[in-house]
């Protein structure tokens, strides 16, 4: 019976000192690397210099590499593979870049920066967000108002049946939670006013300041407040999920511009009802101001509409010349919300939450500035 001869890779690397001469022979692998690295425990490094000889090896690879390099030291190693003029050239290249990996300084640590300078490099990158919003809104709304001027004089593009379908669904379905949240907030600061004001004998300014209130900021900005978190998200949630579906892929294939066809009537529908909405918003909060002063301070409503004629126009005109600028800006930032969405239902829904919060924030940001504008000017 003939026996197979041994597999060569099988046997363990063994070191053979002759002399000024080490010769290493066997399999310097990993498979073996526990064997190897007792053997060499045991065995002291040679002194002086010595010639190494590596042409018996069988096998070898990184792992014999660096348990070798670790014995007898990178730079001696690194002389003795470079005058071994027998070593085969990929051996060779194996030792040297283990040598090279071993003998690579460690990078530096990285610095530590203090508290008050990650503050602010944080401080830094939000405002670098702020910017790139605002000039993203501004390069919408040159295009919106670009869109705008091209059709005015082009009847024939205009796109009455979306239009009034935007009316219908911003305007008309909004005028009850509108009616319903204002009329609340009426009874709220006439509540607010008489508790106040009774400690000094003028519960009947309570009428004033009810009217004052509505009729500058409280209706056209919490019909606008309203319709940044009902119909901005809309805007977003729609036209997200045509860019998702490539729906507006498909109208530019067909020559329809997007701009025309899904941003500029909903902008004009919004310019068209917030205003409606903003008289929804101021009857409703005078008639809920007047349900508590008939309740609580008995005061009739025809003295609390007689005192309401006193009231001078230009407080209304104030209120009401905000809405059509609050309309353009919530009707904007979701419409561009919209086209940012990425594709998928998550970019959807963390786009329309930014509409959302963008169109608060500028709403409010704009009722601010147009407070301290009228406040100079003494309107």
């Amino acid at each position: 019976m003939q026996r197979s001869a041994p597999n060569k890779d099988a046997i363990p690397g063994a070191v053979e000192q002759e002399g000024q001469c080490l010769r290493l022979s066997g399999s310097w692998t990993l498979a073996h690397y526990r064997q190897l690295k007792q053997s060499l425990e045991r065995q002291s490094v040679p002194a002086g210099d010595f010639e190494l000889r590596l042409e018996s090896i069988h096998a070898l690879d990184t792992a014999g590499a660096a348990l070798l390099a670790n014995w007898l030291g990178p730079e001696r190693l690194d002389k003795m593979v470079t005058a071994d003029q027998a070593l085969q050239p990929e051996r060779r290249a194996l030792l040297q870049t283990v040598l090279k990996a071993l003998t690579r300084e460690p990078a530096p640590p990285v610095p530590v920066a203090s508290p008050l300078i990650e503050a602010l490099a944080y401080l830094g990158r939000q405002t670098e967000v702020v910017f790139r919003h605002f000039w993203e809104l501004s390069g919408f709304i040159g295009l919106v108002l670009q869109t705008l001027f091209s059709i005015v004089l082009r009847p024939w593009r205009w796109r009455m049946t979306a239009l009034v379908n935007q009316i219908h669904e911003t305007g008309f379905n909004a005028v009850p939670i509108v009616a319903l949240l204002t009329f609340l907030v009426g009874a709220v600061v006439a509540f607010l006013g008489a508790t106040v004001l009774g400690e000094f004998g003028a519960e009947i300014y309570t009428v004033n300041l009810v009217a004052y209130a509505f009729l500058r900021e409280f209706g056209v900005i919490l019909a606008a407040i309203l319709l940044a978190g009902r119909t901005a998200s809309a805007f977003t949630a729609q036209i997200g999920s045509m860019k998702a579906n490539e729906e507006l892929d498909a109208l530019r294939t067909l020559g329809l511009s997007p701009m025309e066809l899904l941003v500029v009537p909903r902008v004009l529908a919004l310019l068209i009802t917030l205003p409606l909405l903003t008289f929804v918003a101021i009857i409703s909060g005078l008639a809920g101001g007047a349900l508590v002063a008939l309740i609580s301070l008995d005061i009739p409503l025809g003295q609390f509409f007689g005192i309401l004629a006193d009231v001078p126009l230009k407080h209304y005109l104030v209120g009401l010349v905000k809405a059509p600028l609050f309309a353009f800006v919530v009707a904007v930032i979701g419409c561009m919300e919209g086209f940012k969405v990425s594709g998928s239902a998550e970019s959807v829904g963390r786009h329309t939450t930014s509409a959302v919060v963008q169109s608060i924030f500028m709403v409010i940001l704009l009722d601010a500035i147009a407070a301290l504008f009228f406040m100079e000017m003494g309107w």
